[in-house]
């Protein structure tokens, strides 16, 4: 791989993981609920699913994605049905969001904050896409395929990190905004309803479109 295929693999990359999706929304809502501390590991969940996807294209799990149709639909329901779930969850939550720092970390576990975002890594088609339909095309069959793997990789789940841990940070700065009870049932509704959409509009994406 040439540096030229590298940069533009680069830019491909940045813009896709920077579009808004499940793991941007995700990191938002963390971001406002707690600490950069929760961001982080938040993120750093999401890159370990993220670093599964990329592994299991590179071992040809991805083309049998792209060529099963029950194990697409599988993959499919599990993550349409997750963020519909996690969207009533958000939802139907009527109590006021505080925003102390101790309280927060009392209502949810470490490990709950990554099981949510490892699972809607791992279960998240647009990620999926990327490994199975964008990946491969970056890999030249003239070099170290392993080699190229472990760079791609890298560079896309530091891309990710960062991406994830500044939605966080930004919305984090928005706390005081956001203090307004009002405010926060507001954006606790809207992030709900966008979750339980995405996920909705997941059960609509067609196979053949892997």
């Amino acid at each position: 791989m040439n540096i030229e295929t590298l940069l533009i693999y680069t830019v491909v990359s940045f813009f896709y993981v920077t579009s808004p999706g499940p793991a941007t929304l995700l990191a938002i809502f963390n971001g406002l609920r707690g600490n950069m501390k929760i961001v982080f590991i938040s993120s750093f969940a999401n890159i370990i699913g993220l670093g599964i996807l990329s592994t299991a294209s590179i071992l040809g799990l991805g083309l049998l994605l792209k060529t099963s149709a029950v194990l697409f639909m599988a993959v499919k329901f599990i993550g349409a049905f997750y963020l519909i779930y996690l969207g009533v969850k958000y939802f139907k939550n009527t109590k006021t969001m505080n925003f102390n720092d101790t309280n927060v970390k009392k209502d949810k576990t470490k490990l709950v904050y990554c099981y949510e975002a490892l699972i809607l890594a791992i279960t998240n088609p647009k990620p999926i896409l990327f490994f199975t339909a964008i990946f491969p095309q970056f890999l030249s069959l003239e070099s170290d395929i392993l080699v190229q793997f472990l760079i791609m990789t890298s560079i896309f789940l530091s891309i990710s990190f960062l991406s994830l841990s500044t939605y966080g940070l930004i919305a984090k700065r928005s706390k005081q905004w956001l203090s307004n009870n009002n405010r926060m049932k507001y954006l606790q509704r809207i992030t709900g309803s966008l979750f339980i959409g995405m996920g909705l509009g997941l059960l609509q994406l067609k196979h053949n479109q892997n």
